[in-house]
């Protein structure tokens, strides 16, 4: 009885130390290496930890380009000095609306006082001219004057009105009278607008030559409710871009408030140092939100453009080439050479390489890439 239990007792240890030993388990069936592809036989579990994704041709999203905003040329102007002097006073200060022929400041001036002198003198002189004509005629008729005589007196009296013509109308170019000579200029404005910029003090000296010395304006007038963007276009951007077409301008300022603005005009040629097209857009501001000089970001439509686009993680650089693994079905991934054009977000443009419809790695293609790093790839 006691051999029984004893033998019981060895045949129990030796079950249970049985179910204790680890079962083998079978290895995962080898993948293959076929040229550029990669297969995994069914039951392959290195498979699992791979995703893809559907690859479809779709409408091109919007560009986006730099570009600054600036006063709208068709409606400013600059207003310098045409004649020297001292400022005596300052009539406007910015952010005032002036009116066509509005006084912007009062300047003495020797300069505008000898014009003043010419216009006197000129008028002077004609009506001496005016009469001595009259008088030679009347003794021309009476046969007393010489025909020659008469003729000298018509031909001064051309002069005298030439001359008088031309110091008055100098004078009304500048908006001065010819009735008086007081040496005083007044400075107005060309058009009609509001002051946006001043450089000019009381008393200071004023040379018509400042134009060409790089001086600011002494004032600059406009309508800050119509803007120019400045905007600055790559080549490849240049298919998008025509004139008469809407894009959206945003600008840091307003980040939730997207602002209309037309195409106006193109640049026939390109920037030598940044290799850019300088395109200029119209657009309202009848707030006055926006401000000459801001930057801002120009979205351009691609109207009904289409692009491939493929994640970017899921493309990777390698020898000076762009590739991505494509799946091929029944556990085939090959790498294929994709060339690439524009990055949108977190998505790139395929433009040679692959397919409308076509299944690319998103994940896994390091552990591809190292599968295939042994071998020399094919082309």
């Amino acid at each position: 009885m006691k051999t029984i239990l004893v033998t019981a007792a060895c045949l129990s240890i030796a079950l249970l130390g049985g179910c204790n030993k680890p079962a083998e388990v079978a290895p995962d069936p080898e993948h293959k290496v076929e040229g550029n592809s990669i297969v995994f036989p069914p039951g392959n579990h290195e498979i699992e930890s791979i995703q893809t994704v559907q690859v479809r041709k779709q409408r091109a999203p919007s560009t986006r380009l730099n570009g600054r905003l600036t006063w709208d040329e068709d409606r400013t102007v600059r207003v310098y000095t045409p004649f020297s002097g001292r400022v005596e006073k300052i009539l406007v200060q910015p952010g005032v609306a002036v009116t066509k022929g509005q006084a912007l400041a009062v300047i003495a001036s020797p300069d505008f006082g000898q014009a003043q002198s010419d216009a006197r003198r000129a008028a002077s002189e004609y009506g001496l001219a005016e009469k001595n004509l009259a008088r030679v005629r009347e003794l021309a008729h009476h046969g007393v004057a010489a025909g020659k005589e008469l003729q000298n007196a018509e031909a001064e009296h051309i002069r005298a009105r030439a001359e008088l013509d031309r110091t008055q109308r100098r004078l009304a170019l500048y908006g001065g009278r010819h009735e008086g000579v007081d040496q005083t200029y007044t400075l107005s404005s060309p058009i009609a607008g509001m002051v946006v910029e001043r450089n000019i003090n009381p008393g200071q000296e004023l040379r018509p030559e400042q134009i060409t010395s790089n001086m600011p304006p002494l004032f600059v007038i406009t309508d800050p409710g119509r803007l120019w963007a400045q905007i600055d276009a790559a080549e490849r951007d240049l298919g998008r871009m025509r004139v008469g077409k809407v894009i959206t301008l945003h600008s840091p300022a307003y980040r939730d408030e997207p602002f209309q603005a037309t195409v106006a005009a193109i640049s026939d040629f390109l920037d030598a140092s940044t290799r850019t097209v300088k395109v200029r857009a119209v657009l309202r501001n009848p707030g006055r939100k926006l401000k000459a000089e801001m930057f801002v970001t120009a979205e351009i439509d691609a109207d009904n453009e289409t692009v491939l686009l493929v994640p970017t993680k899921s493309v990777y650089f390698q020898g000076g080439h762009n590739y991505v693994f494509v799946e091929d079905g029944g556990g085939r991934y090959t790498r294929r050479e994709v060339q690439l054009d524009d990055v949108y977000g977190n998505d790139v443009e395929v433009v040679q390489g692959l397919g409308d419809g076509e299944k690319v790695v998103t994940q896994g293609s390091l552990m591809l890439q190292q599968i295939l790093k042994p071998r020399r790839v094919q082309k």
